[in-house]
């Protein structure tokens, strides 16, 4: 009995000491979202730099265990519930081409981020994160990466200045592709597919493909989900390889190896079986809504979290090798998803 009371003291008391972090990482995701309504742009974005303004709470005091938890167990739980935005029946009625089209894009766009990083003297890790997050999402592809890699404070920093980078140039995509793609006389079919093939964020495929017509937003936000429904894949095979590899690296130093259930991947794990039991039907509408809108603020807000976090001290330390980096990638995403469409014209 007395055990009992002293276990539910404890827990008590580690949910007190998580509520003033939680509350502030919170409050931060509901005024991002306020202006994001409001004053349109995007959430992500508004969540970050509103983030950021309040550094000096992650220095001291009592929020410092809620925004560690919100940044690191809350991502995890956002990251799995995004596995209820698409399902494999969106996947199968994109027929061959589209689907040709990003599976080539979203794995040369990483391995092509992967050899910047390396050629431009930048970790492995910033090349694998900046390479998915432009390949697949953005800045939600961004969260669900920088979960699976090794969780440092230069990768928490990296975090931040890939979700800044990719919404920045998200947002100029959104303007200048559907121009750009529109010199080349492509039907709106055609464009929808570029459109969702290169644009980082869902929000701004969606603005882009239906400035330009019906047809071309909603093939361009069924292109995009086919890039989203990459993300599980992706995650589970890096979360996999730096598990294996840590184990190995602990077994040559004679360190302790880690326990395997406690660091296992189950964020993605959770992903890719809730994108499965979607595609079944047994979700009901309300409940899948329910889920994404959960997984929304839980992402808003771990974002928030990573915000207050970082210093702009240090985001200004990176230098122009990391925007190098990232903005490679992106030209070479487009140029990549142009050219290949060209040439699978006819399968379009």
């Amino acid at each position: 009995m007395r055990m009992g009371i002293r276990d539910a003291k404890k827990r008590t008391q580690g949910v007190a000491k998580l509520l003033p972090g939680l509350l502030l990482c919170f409050t931060i995701a509901a005024a991002a979202g306020f202006l994001s309504d409001h004053y349109g742009g995007p959430v992500m974005l508004f969540a970050l730099l509103l983030g950021i303004a309040f550094h000096f709470l992650s220095q001291e005091g009592p929020c410092i265990a809620g925004i560690e938890f919100t940044a690191r167990k809350l991502l995890r739980v956002g990251v799995a519930l995004l596995g209820a935005r698409v399902t494999l029946q969106q996947i199968e009625s994109l027929g061959a081409g589209p689907l040709a089209l990003v599976i080539s894009c979203v794995v040369a766009t990483i391995l092509t981020g992967w050899g910047l990083a390396r050629l431009l003297r930048r970790s492995r890790e910033f090349g694998l994160l900046t390479g998915s997050a432009v390949a697949i999402c953005g800045a939600s592809a961004a969260l669900a990466v920088s979960s699976a890699l090794p969780q440092t404070r230069e990768a928490e920093r990296d975090t931040l200045f890939t979700v800044i980078a990719v919404t920045t140039l998200s947002t100029i995509a959104m303007i200048l592709y559907p121009i750009v793609f529109g010199l080349f006389g492509f039907s709106d079919t055609v464009v929808g597919v570029l459109l969702g093939a290169t644009i980082h964020d869902v929000a701004q495929v969606v603005g882009a493909g239906y400035a330009v017509s019906d047809e071309a937003g909603d093939i361009a936000t069924y292109v995009k989900l086919l890039r989203v429904a990459m993300l599980p894949i992706v995650v589970l095979i890096l979360a996999f390889s730096y598990r294996a590899a840590s184990r190995r690296a602990a077994e040559e130093s004679g360190g302790s190896i880690p326990s395997g259930w406690a660091s296992f991947p189950w964020f993605a794990v959770g992903f890719a079986v809730l994108l499965l039991v979607n595609s079944t039907g047994v979700i009901p509408a309300q409940g899948q809504e329910a889920l994404v809108l959960t997984s929304r603020w839980l992402l808003i807000a771990a974002i928030s979290a990573l915000g207050v976090k970082t210093s702009l001290k240090a985001m200004a330390a990176l230098g122009a090798r990391h925007i190098g980096v990232i903005v490679a990638e992106t030209v070479f995403l487009a140029s990549l998803a142009l050219t290949m469409t060209i040439l699978l014209l006819g399968h379009l």
